[in-house]
């Protein structure tokens, strides 16, 4: 098969790389992405290992390259992405790498600490300025009321004992939140022996910090007294307020004012200075950082990977192991010698046997990965068991498609996963950040195909927005039951509702060509009939799901050479789920062909006659459907039951004659283990890996001791698992049925109680114009809302579930791991 169907042949293989070309080797590997390395120095410290040094001083560089890239966020930039693919490189670049980006981050330190000191002192000036030039004038200047020039003393000396006092004054600026409690604390604190003067700035100033424009408070405080000096100072000391000195004469006043502007005027200049050099470095930064930091990732990377390899004796190679994949060793050896020729010693890659599981490795596609997601997600499967992956891409959208059936819905599914498809190449749409738009995404083949599947089963519903379409004439005629039943005016006055008897000629003229007659959705009894109808297909559909699931299991059987579960196993398993479940689905497909329209009143039921099954037992009012029936069924009970101890014993004694017989032959010739292993090797690591109870057998338990009540502990378990569930998941498949008349009823219930209420408001064209316009509105919003994304999620969920529970465990344990190679890939992205 190919690797689709199941894990490609992945092989243990050893590197012998020459230390001098051990980096370049490395990085070619992780350019290609072909091997997955082995730790061989898992008991040593991750800080005693050979290449610590050179990691730590990766670790250093990433640490500045963060600083580098925080200043040019900072500053409102963006780093563009790399462009072209970028070597890991040459190790003795890194000095280089590590000076320049030295240097280049201290002057940035430099620039910016003289920006933010440049930026502080011009606010400084800036506050000084609104202070001196506010205007808030003398204290006392109020009182007079003739006016009074700079020129003359603010207070008139008065005579007494306190005439040698003078007036001092505080000047400075205070944040606006935090002026009114200031001014409340200073009155206060001073009882009032002060004049205090607050005014907001006419302009906003730009905070040196942020750089965001900001309003302050400017106050002038007159005092007298040294001891109210001492508190006023301290109190604005407390509230973190820039204070100048204030002249009082206008003279120097208007000195100082001047003397500010040019020195404002000079920072600026400085300033500019300083921002135009920072943008340059900012600049470099900008076209440095991106290629440096990809470059340093995969150095780092490279350096990891040697930390897992072990040095030779002779210290003149490093030996790695790694799993890869059989189709890549031409292509390894290849990339080894290609990275080691310069060196004059080529690299040396040989198979080695292994008794571990080897990773699996499924490839995948933009097509294929969803699926494969969903498979992964419950579990990775074992090295080369069969994948469900190849089959869910069918399964998965048409059981989701049975519970979402609706032409209209699906279609609008279809068209939302084909835009993203269409537009799947575009940089903008990849790169967008946003997780729910990146899961539907990264899921939009599933979606696409969900949408394709629940179009053609919308079909078969006959539901378009809950609406049935005529595509086809019906099969049915009313005309024909008119005229044989002779319905009079009267007649149809007094009954409302009318029957059709397909026993009256040409009434039933034959079976709708596809899908569900439209004519059903006129009739009252239309919700049994597709309660009838969706039930059946779900039972039918359930069975042949689990029957598949288990038929799968063969595959992997032969593939590991376990041929002795085929009887013991596979063939039970197949018939205790046919002969029970199986034989229910061929009842109904049955009795949907034997019984016709003229017998239909008489059908006999088919649970009554499932339930007389298990009882041996019979209806005397529910006639057989067929001759012998009651034989049959007793036969098919006693062989299901019969199947329960095989299931149970068969395996454990089995494994119990097998390891008998092995302990016998123990003493007989052995075979050369030097002469087979490496011609072996790859048959056992495949042949080893099958279920639990028969690791004892596995290569890398050849010396495990075969213990009997573990072996039959685990079959009772599964025995018990596979009977009961059965029974649990044919039941668990009436999901679809619940689901799909839920989706129904939804669709129904939204377009009784929207749509049809907006039809009826206006007859005439302008009126049902303006009033269908908010009524279709509100109905697209709450189609998409209610039925494509939650009930859409609802189906998406119970379809995995189906698929997860009733459908994987019959033949896919999920215990493996992936293979996962080492690669520069991420590191570009």
């Amino acid at each position: 098969m190919g690797s689709m169907f199941r894990s490609e042949e992945v092989v243990l293989v050893q590197l012998f790389l020459p230390t001098a070309a051990a980096y370049t080797c490395v990085g070619q590997l992780g350019e290609l992405g072909l091997v997955e390395f082995r730790d061989l120095n898992a008991s040593v410290s991750a800080f005693q290992r050979r290449f610590v040094v050179d990691v730590r001083r990766c670790e250093e560089l990433e640490k500045t390259f963060t600083f580098l890239q925080e200043e040019v966020r900072w500053a409102g930039l963006a780093l563009p992405t790399p462009k072209g693919a970028l070597p890991a490189p040459p190790p003795r670049d890194l000095l280089l790498i590590q000076e320049e980006t030295d240097r280049l981050a201290q002057e940035l330190r430099d620039v910016r600490g003289n920006q933010q000191s440049l930026r502080a002192q011009l606010h400084q000036l800036q506050l000084h300025l609104a202070v001196l030039g506010q205007g808030h004038g003398p204290p006392l200047a109020a009182t007079y009321t003739d006016g009074s020039l700079e020129s003359t003393p603010l207070l008139e000396a008065p005579g007494g004992p306190h005439q040698d006092l003078r007036v001092n004054f505080v000047a400075g600026a205070v944040e606006p939140q935090k002026a009114a409690a200031l001014e409340r604390l200073l009155w206060r604190a001073c009882r009032g022996f002060l004049i205090a003067s607050f005014r907001e700035t006419e302009q906003q100033l730009e905070d040196p910090v942020t750089g965001e424009p900001a309003t302050w408070m400017t106050f002038l405080i007159s005092y007298w007294g040294e001891q109210i000096g001492q508190k006023i100072r301290k109190i604005t000391d407390c509230f973190h307020c820039h204070v100048f000195p204030f002249v009082e004469q206008g003279e120097a006043r208007r000195g100082a004012l001047q003397l500010l502007q040019q020195q404002s005027q000079e920072l600026r200049e400085v300033l500019g200075e300083t921002e135009r050099f920072l943008s340059q470095v900012l600049g470099r930064v900008q076209r440095l950082l991106p290629p440096w930091q990809v470059q340093i990732r995969k150095m780092k990377a490279v350096y990891l990977a040697l930390n897992q390899c072990s040095v030779s004796a002779t210290h003149k190679c490093l030996i790695a192991e790694a799993w890869c994949a059989t189709h890549d060793l031409p292509a390894l050896q290849q990339a080894l010698q290609d990275s080691s020729s310069e060196a004059g010693v080529s690299a040396v890659v040989h198979r080695i046997p292994c008794q571990d599981m080897p990773p699996t490795l499924i490839r995948t596609n933009r097509f294929t990965a969803s699926f494969q997601g969903i498979v992964d997600a419950y579990g990775v499967g074992c090295y080369q068991e069969v994948n469900p992956a190849p089959y869910t891409i069918i399964t998965f959208p048409f059981l989701f498609a049975v519970m979402f059936g609706d032409v209209g819905h699906g279609l609008l599914m279809f068209l939302f996963a084909l835009a993203m498809v269409l537009a799947e190449n575009q940089p903008a749409v990849r790169t967008m950040q946003n997780e729910i738009w990146r899961t539907f995404f990264g899921g939009r083949y599933l979606l696409l195909l969900m949408g394709l599947f629940s179009i053609y089963t919308g079909f078969i519903y006959n539901e378009c927005f809950s609406r049935a379409t005529t595509i086809f004439p019906s099969g049915w005629s009313a005309a024909a039951m008119a005229n044989h039943s002779g319905w009079s005016n009267m007649y149809l006055a007094q009954n409302p509702l009318l029957t059709l008897d397909p026993n009256v000629t040409d009434v039933f003229r034959g079976p709708y060509p596809f899908g569900i007659d439209p004519v059903w959705s006129l009739a009252v009894n239309h919700l049994s009939f597709l309660n009838s109808f969706k039930m059946k297909m779900s039972v039918i559909l359930g069975v042949t799901h689990m029957a598949f699931g288990v038929l799968l299991g063969v595959f992997n059987h032969v593939h590991f050479g376990h041929w002795h579960k085929l009887l013991l196993e596979t063939l039970p398993e197949l018939v205790f789920l046919l002969g029970l479940f199986g034989y229910l689905a061929f009842l109904i497909v049955y009795k949907w062909l034997r019984v016709s329209v003229t017998s239909a009143a008489s059908a006999p039921s088919i649970l009554i006659h499932f339930i007389n099954m298990f009882l041996f037992s019979s209806s005397p009012t529910n006639q057989p459907l067929f001759l012998g029936q009651e034989v049959v069924q007793s036969i098919l009970v006693v062989l299901a039951l019969a199947m329960v101890p095989i299931l149970l014993l068969g395996t454990p004694l089995f494994l119990h004659w097998q390891h008998r017989r092995h302990l016998r032959r123990a003493g007989g010739p052995q075979l050369d283990e030097d002469k087979t292993g490496l011609l072996d090797s790859s048959a056992a690591s495949v042949s080893g890996w099958g279920s639990d109870e028969e690791k004892a057998g596995c290569p890398g338990n050849q010396e495990a001791k075969f213990v009997l009540s573990e072996v039959l502990m685990h079959q009772a378990i599964h025995t018990i698992e596979f009977c009961l569930g059965c029974i649990s998941n044919t039941a668990s498949y009436l999901r679809l049925w619940a689901l799909s008349l839920a989706h129904a009823q939804l669709s129904e219930v939204l377009w009784a109680m929207v749509m049809r209420g907006g039809l009826g408001l206006g007859r005439s064209v302008g009126v049902a114009a303006v009033v269908l316009v908010p009524i279709f509105a509100a109905f697209a919003v709450l189609t998409v809302a209610i039925l494509l994304v939650m009930e859409g999620l609802s189906a998406f969920l119970h379809a995995l579930r189906l698929h997860w529970v009733e459908f994987q465990n019959k033949f896919y344990s999920g215990t493996g791991y992936k293979l996962s190679p080492f690669t520069f890939a991420v590191e570009d992205d």
